[in-house]
């Protein structure tokens, strides 16, 4: 081989890694560049195309469990005063804590959509309310409990918006922590 002569694979291989370095250098070695597919916009489509629910959508969900977490805030508010039950007390004002923060929670995420937060009470209150035996009325709280896991379960795959899923994701695990809570203490009291 001739050291005068460019060996043609070096320098077929430099050209390659000279039109990697930058498009605009690819273009330069070896004409237009064209790619297989084009760039990927899926984060600027809208949710509903993407198969998830639409802002409308997660806001009448939203205040849907607004509602519910009200209902449950007042139930446990309520009960906690009618309880003589030392050991069941705490218990029910802890959940009341945590129904009351999940009502903040979910005014600020309807606020953030920048929708308006209803003030309704929803109607599992004057139905819990309805029970005047303390350990049925937990347990009926429970059942409740268990219709907003539902609620969250059905929605969170459909919700874009990460700190909103985050916030209901939270939600879902304290409310399923919370009916454990109940029925360790409702089947204590059997015992």
């Amino acid at each position: 081989m001739n050291p005068d002569v460019p060996d043609p694979i070096d320098s077929n291989e430099e050209a390659d890694a000279r039109s990697r370095a930058t498009p605009e250098a690819a273009e330069a070695a070896h004409g237009p560049v064209s790619f297989s597919s084009p760039v990927c916009y899926a984060d600027e489509l809208d949710e509903v195309y993407m198969g998830l629910a639409g802002s409308d959508e997660v806001l009448a969900s939203l205040n849907e469990l607004l509602e519910a977490e009200r209902a449950g805030a007042r139930i446990t508010l309520r009960s906690a005063m009618e309880t003589q039950d030392a050991q069941l007390k705490p218990l029910i004002n802890a959940i009341h804590r945590d129904e009351v923060r999940w009502c903040g929670v979910l005014i600020a995420a309807i606020q953030s959509l920048r929708g308006t937060p209803s003030t309704r009470t929803g109607a599992f209150y004057e139905k819990a309310m309805a029970v005047g035996d303390l350990r049925e009325r937990m347990a009926l709280l429970n059942r409740g409990q268990a219709w907003v896991i539902r609620r969250l379960q059905a929605l969170l795959p459909h919700v874009r918006n990460a700190d909103i899923h985050g916030h209901l994701s939270a939600m879902l695990a304290s409310h399923e922590e919370n009916i454990g809570r109940v029925e360790a203490r409702l089947d204590d009291s059997l015992d």
